[in-house]
């Protein structure tokens, strides 16, 4: 697949009792983006969740690794104090600084029929990087 083509994706891979999440796209945000996606995805189908509340996510880290597992950690922690899902994201990165904005709902167990509770990301498969094709690839193991 030529990398200028490529869309950007998620995707689960298996780990034990735990699962994988990636993104993959043409920019290290867009990778980030999908990697969020990905972590939607093993509570709740993605696309039964709305975007009507936006919330604001800030973080920092010495490279690329550190900052997914700050970036996913955080999500879990927004979704738990504030009962949310999301939906889709909106990531910016700069010398290691990570602004972005998560939109999602509040979590209707009857609409989102959450499968899992996502306690953290882990070191575990912990991997950021830049393909040959120019693809990003950022992923983690998340314990549920």
């Amino acid at each position: 697949m030529n990398s200028k083509t490529i869309a950007p994706y998620w995707e689960h891979f298996e780990h034990g009792a735990d699962i994988g999440i990636r993104g993959i796209a043409l920019t290290l945000e867009q990778a980030f983006e999908q990697t969020a996606v990905a972590m939607t995805a093993v509570i709740t189908d993605p696309d039964q969740v709305l975007a009507t509340k936006a919330v604001s996510i800030h973080c920092e880290a010495p490279d690329h690794e550190m900052l997914l597992l700050d970036w996913i950690n955080e999500l879990v922690y927004q979704m738990a104090v504030q009962g949310l899902l999301f939906k889709r994201y909106q990531v910016a990165i700069h010398e290691g600084k990570l602004s972005a904005t998560a939109f999602g709902e509040a979590v209707d167990r009857q609409k989102h029929q959450p499968a899992v509770e996502i306690k953290g990301a882990t070191f575990t498969e912990l991997h950021v990087y830049q393909q040959p094709d120019g693809a990003w690839i950022a992923q983690c193991i998340v314990d549920v």
